[in-house]
């Protein structure tokens, strides 16, 4: 279902995982929840994943990540801001060492000319640490496309964390 190539790079992340005693999680919007599947395609990967929020409408994100529905609506759900929140939110309501948010305009309609389809927002959050934050213009190679780039930014971002 998912590319070979993402697949491999799952198992060495929840290998490298499992070995440290580090546990992951997600908050995803456009994604879908695909990083979480990704990450559960692997056998074991129970030992490295503890959760995924698929937070795709604004009220999923305020209600189980804690996003202020004023900053939603003050700077868009598809902004650097929300995706800082979300990822606080999926580290702070999980058990995990590090998680990763995703937001975008996977197309393809939605877009704006200030947030065109192929834009998309990342965060990590490691415990004890400070959240950093990704945009990608990945522009519009489709939702299929843009959706799967952001799975492939997803496991660069988690694999900071080894």
């Amino acid at each position: 279902m998912l590319p070979p190539p993402l697949l491999d790079r799952a198992a060495a992340l929840v290998a490298a995982c499992r070995a440290r005693g580090l546990a992951l999680a997600t908050a995803e919007s456009c994604t879908g929840g695909l990083v979480s599947a990704l990450l559960t395609e692997v056998p074991g990967s129970s030992a490295a994943f503890d959760r995924g929020f698929a937070t795709y409408s604004n009220e999923a994100k305020t209600e189980m990540l804690g996003v202020p529905a004023d900053l939603i609506a003050a700077e868009g759900a598809v902004s650097e801001a929300v995706a800082r929140v979300m990822a606080a939110g999926a580290l702070a309501r999980s058990r995990a060492d590090a998680a990763v948010a995703i937001t975008g305009v996977a197309g393809p309609g939605g877009g704006t000319a200030a947030k065109p389809v192929g834009l998309v927002h990342f965060a990590l959050a490691r415990r004890g640490e400070g959240v950093i934050a990704v945009e990608r213009r990945f522009g519009a190679l489709g939702r299929s496309e843009v959706r799967l780039a952001s799975v492939a930014q997803a496991l660069d971002l988690f694999e900071r964390v080894l």
